[in-house]
């Protein structure tokens, strides 16, 4: 499936915008504190891409993502006063543990809102960087309402997750990082939420290099950007599904919006087995462990590579994933790719027939992982038996060269 496209207007003038002297301040606050991240090569990727592909490592951030930049110079621009009275924070788990790390080296109390079904991997490493964490609503923005009222009642900072200039600022220091790192790079793909490492990172980039192409990259089940762009303002989704929890937010930022209008000449969306695909390619050809919602830029290059004028530039924003859904993302990227074939096949119940059902499967070179024997079933004959088969194939075209012998073998054969 190809990224859906909505392209973005002419720049036009807005009253509140972060800009290139920001991220530059912001990124002096940050001496010392946020790492200058690697850029890693993706030779498979820079083949189908016709030039270099880069990615720009946030996985390997302090508290593992992009976020501590943005919690950091948002809370060290606080008064001894704000910082007195605590701050409050509501995330999926990454800003929760950049806002906890932020917070706890500035000496300066935490809470974090996080939802009820988020990953224990990240409630623990929030909580383990000094944060109390309290659970609310099923998304990110329920919980950011529950962040907000925590807020009047207590007096605490909210340290919005990206919907502050301070945040966008902090964000966009990735952009000039890139640039000193690849200072011949014609395209920036960023994975996008709420727009404010997309906003940061346009800022940054066009300030420097209005020549340089900046890309969104959102996953299609939590793509509030593309409907809000064609509005001419934020339009908040009714409903969102997708494993990548991370940029799973319902509207864009007031302040995140127009930048990203102005600034960004291009947002696209990928769909879940794009996102699968992408971690599995990075896990694969790069040895980097990325989340679902890390891996939104890689998807969106997979997926169109002519579209990106190389060298490339794709920011993979965080490698906080819970190891259960790390198992199921692989086993989903494994179906995409290919590599991985589920079948049901009817053979008679006689002995031997089973026997000679793997053997035509071991001509193909299917790797057998599971075989599984059913006498009931829905169109089986009487003295049939289905036999349920999940195999490790090479690709695409081996497992319809797998299906192919079996039907030429006389078999009746249903893929899953």
């Amino acid at each position: 499936m190809r990224p859906r496209r909505c392209h973005t207007a002419g720049v036009t003038v807005t009253t509140t915008r972060v800009g290139l002297d920001d991220v530059r301040a912001a990124r002096e606050l940050l001496a010392g504190v946020a790492r200058t991240t690697p850029l890693a090569g993706l030779r498979g990727l820079s083949d189908k891409v016709g030039g270099p592909v880069l990615l720009k490592c946030e996985n390997l951030q302090r508290a593992g993502s992009f976020k501590i930049r943005g919690a950091y110079v948002r809370i060290a621009r606080l008064s001894a006063q704000e910082r007195a009275r605590g701050v409050v924070a509501a995330s999926a788990g990454n800003h929760a543990q950049g806002v906890a790390l932020a917070a706890s080296l500035l000496g300066c109390s935490s809470t974090v809102f996080m939802p009820e079904a988020a990953p224990l991997p990240k409630v623990a490493a929030t909580q383990s960087y000094g944060a109390s964490v309290r659970f609310a609503g099923s998304t990110v923005d329920e919980a950011l309402v529950a962040a907000s009222a925590f807020a009047v009642e207590t007096g605490a900072v909210l340290i919005h997750p990206f919907d502050h200039v301070d945040v966008i600022a902090g964000q966009g220091t990735v952009g000039l990082e890139v640039l000193e790192q690849c200072p011949e790079v014609r395209t920036v793909v960023v994975c996008t939420g709420g727009g404010g490492l997309l906003g940061g990172i346009a800022a940054a980039v066009k300030g420097l290099r209005p020549d340089v192409r900046v890309v969104g990259a959102q996953a299609a089940g939590a793509a509030a950007f593309p409907d809000s762009l064609a509005a001419g303002r934020p339009v908040p989704l009714t409903a969102m599904s997708t494993m990548a929890d991370g940029i799973a937010i319902g509207r864009p930022g007031d302040l995140t919006f127009p930048l990203v209008r102005d600034l960004v000449d291009d947002v696209v969306t990928v769909d879940e087995e794009a996102l699968s695909r992408a971690l599995l390619h990075c896990l694969e050809r790069a040895k980097l462990l990325v989340e679902p919602a890390g891996a939104a830029a890689v998807a969106a290059v997979m997926e169109d590579p002519g579209a990106y004028a190389p060298p490339v530039v794709a920011v993979v924003s965080g490698g906080n994933v819970d190891p259960l859904l790390l198992t199921k993302v692989v086993r989903h990227g494994l179906v995409a790719a290919g590599r991985f074939l589920s079948l049901r096949v009817a053979i008679e119940d006689r002995p031997g027939n089973l026997a000679s059902l793997l053997a035509v499967l071991a001509t193909t070179g299917g790797n057998v992982l599971d075989v599984e024997h059913s006498r009931t079933g829905r169109g089986l004959h009487v003295g049939e038996v289905e036999v349920a088969l999940q195999l490790e194939t090479r690709g695409h075209a081996h497992g319809q060269e797998v299906l192919d012998a079996l039907s030429a073998a006389g078999y009746r054969v249903a893929a899953d």
